[in-house]
């Protein structure tokens, strides 16, 4: 079964009926960008068929749960490009009782006692923080092979913000709009970096992304002393609206809000996945991403002044740090 590039829902009855009837013995639940996309092709170099489940970091709990507790026959679930959230080792357990091996590569930050309390449950755990997790997946299924490696070389380009291939902005960006993962993901497995689709698709897309980082930077609030903290309503393309924010406004943390309270941090210290950890998310130390628990007050504010009382709070636990 191909997956559909939408993101799976644990209520959907068709999506756990899939699961059950897979033919695949090999399910992949990754992250929903491009270090996702570049870690399922090397999935699909390595096994043929897999079973993709793409999942965002709010969802990846309760995926990994519904996963976990439905029957593996002895099928690998493989991990990638996700961190250990609350009642991960359960999950393990679970898993593994109901005769799944398990296998995790991640370049997300772990604590050592997060890892010692899995290492000996797990098949395989490889964490790395200091490159994509494409490159961890390229260096465990495929090592030697030519075309894992450029795909992993392209995809830590992006994730890791070194921006010295142009082709892995342009791939960033395309798998950012929907309906283009699936493709960017089958590209990349037959080696193909860009063709006339991927060259449109990313035209388009720069003239919205200009656009939109505008209208986000119009509504720009600064807080805080310690830090210059930055809070700006999501209109499109959360990891350029930071970095728009930060040239123009030389700020040292970029909080970029959705309508539903979800954000998406960016940091100059590397505390942002410590901030997106007490707001229910994770991440990178300059990259990661959590929830504000909005009410409906909270969302009529937000949506009327741009602005709610958890940035205050956001920044306490910022400049606590």
């Amino acid at each position: 079964m191909r997956s559909d590039g939408k993101e799976r829902s644990v209520e959907s009855g068709n999506f756990m009926k899939a699961l059950s009837e897979r033919s695949q013995h090999v399910v992949h639940l990754t992250h929903n960008d491009l270090d996702a996309a570049g870690g399922d092709a090397i999935h699909r170099l390595c096994y043929g068929e897999v079973f993709t489940i793409w999942s965002s970091v709010g969802k990846f709990s309760s995926l990994f749960n519904a996963v976990a507790g439905s029957p593996g026959r002895g099928d690998l679930l493989s991990i990638s490009d996700l961190g250990c959230q609350n009642g991960y080792v359960e999950k393990i357990k679970k898993a593994k009782s109901n005769g799944w091996r398990v296998e995790w590569r991640d370049h997300h930050r772990w604590r050592p006692e997060e890892i010692a309390a899995v290492e000996n449950l797990i098949d395989v755990l490889h964490v790395d923080p200091s490159v994509c997790a494409t490159a961890i997946v390229a260096r465990d299924l495929l090592p030697g092979d030519g075309t894992a490696a450029e795909i992993a070389r392209v995809v830590c380009d992006y994730d890791l913000w070194k921006h010295e291939d142009p082709r892995s902005r342009v791939l960033g960006m395309v798998v950012m709009r929907k309906g283009n993962r699936d493709y960017v993901r089958d590209r990349l497995a037959e080696g193909v970096f860009t063709d006339p689709h991927i060259e449109k698709v990313y035209t388009d897309i720069t003239r919205e992304m200009h656009e939109k980082i505008q209208k986000s930077i119009r509504h720009t609030k600064i807080y805080g002393t310690k830090y210059r903290v930055a809070f700006a309503p999501l209109y499109g393309y959360p990891s350029e609206t930071a970095h728009a924010i930060r040239d123009e406004m030389g700020t040292d943390i970029e909080v970029v809000v959705s309508a539903g309270g979800k954000f998406s941090i960016r940091s100059v210290p590397g505390i942002s996945h410590l901030i997106a950890r007490e707001f229910g998310g994770g991440g990178h130390p300059n990259a990661a991403g959590g929830n504000f628990p909005f009410g409906l007050l909270d969302k009529i504010a937000f949506l009327l002044l741009k602005r709610t009382r958890h940035f205050a709070r956001l920044v306490e636990v910022a400049e606590s740090l």
